[in-house]
């Protein structure tokens, strides 16, 4: 890796946890319990059509570690990381399946994320019935991945003139 991809992985990673610290002071409450918008995950998003998977995969574990230290716990760590990673392995596959634009891929990213925290969640409080709250965490997934998704395909449009 060179000095330059470096420096744009340290400052990514430093953006989405500028964002998760915005969202952190700022709740936006929709009304579901725990739920986010996930601006940290602009930037995942956009990574993920900029930089090289491995690099992105890095972004994402760092951001999440990170944020959990400074501004969460271990319980948050671990449904995020949960949520993270299968939401990143699940962006990374569709992104090179035809047929789903940055938006497509962003909202599977959502909704994933979702279902990674909620099977984490029946684990910890080791009750199946947690899993009711799944049709109300996928139809929030949606709705902030397709939001995350247009702005990410707009970021994109303009970044992607500059050479990393």
């Amino acid at each position: 890796m060179t000095t330059k991809r470096i420096a744009y992985c340290a400052m990514l990673t430093a953006l989405a946890m500028i964002f998760g610290y915005v969202e952190a002071l700022f709740p936006f409450s929709f009304g579901i319990p725990g739920m986010k918008l996930g601006l940290a995950n602009l930037v995942i998003v956009t990574a993920l059509y900029l930089l090289p998977a491995y690099q992105v995969f890095c972004i994402q574990v760092a951001r999440i570690v990170l944020i959990s230290f400074l501004f969460g716990n271990m319980s948050m760590m671990l449904y995020s990381i949960a949520g993270g990673v299968l939401s990143f392995f699940v962006m990374y596959v569709l992104k090179y399946r035809t047929g789903y634009s940055i938006i497509g891929v962003s909202v599977a990213g959502g909704v994933s994320h979702n279902i990674g925290q909620l099977l984490v969640a029946c684990i910890v409080v080791e009750n199946s019935k947690v899993i009711l709250y799944l049709p109300i965490l996928l139809i929030a997934g949606v709705v902030t991945g397709a939001l995350i998704g247009i702005v990410a395909q707009r970021i994109r449009s303009t970044v992607k003139k500059v050479r990393l």
